[in-house]
């Protein structure tokens, strides 16, 4: 059973390198920190919502675990900061999920109308939504979990809906269930438990590999 080694893996096989996160939360700080000034950075955010949904259609949501310039940000962020407290049940809820996103995309319909024929008006209404809403994912990841803004963003949540059931991670019977996984599970989903079906059946898994790699008795591993 493979772990990682420190090398950067190619997509849709392996989760990647840490190294290759910290690039990523750069992208991030940089685009929040300069897209006022220079909107058309904005749209670095519709670049990275599409390609979170349409890896959906491969690996679920993979490519929100792996390639997510803010859910790298938040990895790094919060390694240093926050802890795995339990997620309210109210932000798991497919109804709140789904009114998030209206009213997400609402506002962005809204904020667009507004000047629809001017680029740099979309990406600074981009870069608004984006700045806006990592706001949120701080204080929710200071709350909770490192990542519990994955479970209420609009793209995550169309990512789930598209291909949630992709590549689930497999569980061997070597699990005894101590949970180290699941304490390293920066979204806080139940693992162990699944032990004996042999697959973790979440859509919301980010295939990021946190929960392989704190498993003292290597038992999860990625389909090949």
């Amino acid at each position: 059973m493979e772990h990682m080694n420190g090398a950067i893996s190619l997509p849709f096989q392996k989760p990647v390198a840490a190294t290759h996160r910290w690039v990523l939360a750069l992208i991030m700080v940089l685009t929040i920190a300069v897209g006022w000034r220079y909107p058309l950075v904005g749209f670095v955010v519709p670049a990275a919502m599409a390609a979170s949904i349409a890896g959906s259609f491969f690996r679920g949501r993979y490519v929100c675990g792996n390639f997510c310039p803010r859910g790298s940000f938040f990895d790094t962020l919060f390694r240093l900061v926050g802890g795995p407290r339990d997620v309210p049940a109210l932000l798991r809820g497919s109804a709140f999920r789904w009114a998030f996103l209206a009213l997400l995309m609402g506002f962005l319909g809204w904020q667009i109308s507004r000047n629809p024929a001017d680029p740099a008006h979309w990406g600074f209404v981009f870069w608004m939504a984006c700045a806006l809403t990592t706001g949120i994912g701080i204080v929710l990841g200071l709350a909770f979990r490192a990542r519990t803004w994955c479970l209420v963003c609009p793209v995550g949540t169309m990512a789930n809906a598209i291909g949630g059931g992709n590549w689930q991670m497999t569980i061997a019977e070597s699990c005894v269930g101590c949970g180290s996984c699941e304490r390293h599970c920066p979204m806080g989903l139940t693992i162990a438990a699944h032990r004996q079906e042999g697959t973790l059946p979440h859509r919301d898994c980010l295939k990021c590999s946190s929960c392989v790699d704190a498993c003292p008795q290597n038992a999860l591993d990625w389909p090949s």
